[in-house]
């Protein structure tokens, strides 16, 4: 049994390799693609809405909701990426009852690259609304020699990110292999339904957690700035 679809090679050339983690986010990425094509061709701002495009209303107003209630900011700033996640991940493990397909969401490497763009959106996103100078002022805050733990704490949960994802997919995987060589005949579409429950629930989670850090970096900055305006007005 494969561990990880990285294992699952199907060309290579010297240190290049063509695996099924990459096949297979090149279908999710494909899907996604004609998906928005399709639902966009026929947009229409008055009179009766195409049912593509209701659905994709409701899609982007719910994540618009679940955004502001998370984040208890505007949720339009944070929306191309964290619904661009939710999407990806939701259509990776959706995919997964096609037979023969699997989600690139297994592997480790496309968990651990997904935590990585939250990485660096979380920076971006500061940065964008107070500066370069005022992102990075609140890693030394309250003082200096809080700055290496502050990293550290910045890298510890990208990793946690990744492996948190990677490890519900596989343990999913795992158990519905195991469960499929005992009783073959009765559990396919019991392990089906419940790998669409665990792969959508997995996907709210990461969006919901990015939106949660992208959130507290933005609040802190706001936090620390209003402290500061708080103490000149004390002082003038």
């Amino acid at each position: 049994m494969e561990i990880t679809p990285d294992q699952a090679i199907y060309w290579q050339w010297g240190f290049v390799k063509l695996n099924a983690t990459l096949v297979g986010t090149w279908i999710v990425m494909g899907v996604l693609v004609l998906g928005a094509a399709m639902l966009t061709r026929t947009l229409a701002s008055d009179g009766s809405l195409a049912r593509g495009q209701n659905l994709l209303e409701a899609v982007v107003s719910l994540l618009l909701e679940q955004i502001r209630d998370v984040s208890g900011q505007r949720p339009e700033p944070v929306l191309p990426f964290v619904g661009t996640l939710f999407l990806f991940i939701f259509t990776a493990n959706l995919l997964s009852i096609v037979p023969g397909f699997t989600p690139p969401t297994s592997s480790l490497s496309t968990t651990a690259a997904l935590a990585l763009a939250v990485f660096v959106a979380v920076p971006v996103f500061g940065i964008r609304r107070h500066g370069f100078r005022g992102y990075l002022a609140h890693y030394a805050q309250p003082s200096l020699f809080i700055l290496p733990f502050t990293v550290m704490g910045e890298l510890t949960r990208t990793l946690a990110l990744a492996l948190r994802l990677f490890g519900n997919m596989m343990s999913g995987t795992v158990a519905a292999a195991l469960l499929l060589s005992l009783a073959p005949l009765f559990f396919p579409a019991i392990m089906q339904a419940f790998g669409l429950l665990i792969g959508t629930v997995q996907a709210y989670i990461f969006a919901v957690l990015a939106t949660v850090y992208i959130a507290s970096a933005t609040r802190v900055h706001e936090e620390a700035a209003g402290s500061s305006d708080l103490k000149e007005r004390n002082l003038g």
